[in-house]
């Protein structure tokens, strides 16, 4: 048998978590993220992670195994984690850098790129399915509010 909790904060039991903002956001990137996810195992066999980070090395977005891990905001031994089983998968290779030897560039495989080129689609698909019944007007309205979010944080995203 448990015991019964002690009664709530009067802070905790008045704030209303469903409410905040950044609650709601986190809950849509998971959500949107899922969604991802369900189509990249299904189509291509590979997580969103990894399908997304494909895409960023195959678009020129990254090329740093550095730049990576800080646009997913993971750190620098996860993303080697992943460039690991993306490489082991022959989606992608390490080569290193003609300018500075200690510098090591990620480059897609033939095999990775036909895979990142499916990725506009299934971003496409997936947003198409969260932006249903939205107008371009309130689609460009949420694309300035996050990117002014993304302005108040500092992040380098925003530029």
């Amino acid at each position: 048998m448990t015991e019964p909790s002690a009664p709530l904060a009067p802070e905790l039991s008045s704030y209303q978590l469903d409410e905040s903002v950044g609650y709601l956001i986190a809950r849509v990137k998971s959500s949107l993220s899922n969604l991802v996810t369900q189509r990249t195992l299904n189509e291509l066999g590979i997580t969103s992670t990894q399908a997304s980070m494909l895409f960023m090395i195959a678009s020129g977005k990254c090329s740093l195994a550095a730049e990576l891990a800080r646009d997913y905001g993971i750190d620098a031994s996860a993303v080697t984690r992943l460039i690991d089983r993306l490489e082991k998968r022959n989606l992608l290779s390490r080569v290193r850098s003609c300018e500075d030897r200690r510098a090591v560039r990620l480059a897609v495989t033939d095999h990775g790129g036909k895979l990142a080129a499916h990725m506009p689609e299934i971003f496409g698909g997936v947003l198409g399915k969260a932006l249903a019944g939205f107008t371009p007007e309130e689609v460009a309205a949420l694309k300035s509010m996050l990117r002014r979010i993304l302005a108040n944080t500092g992040d380098p995203a925003a530029d």
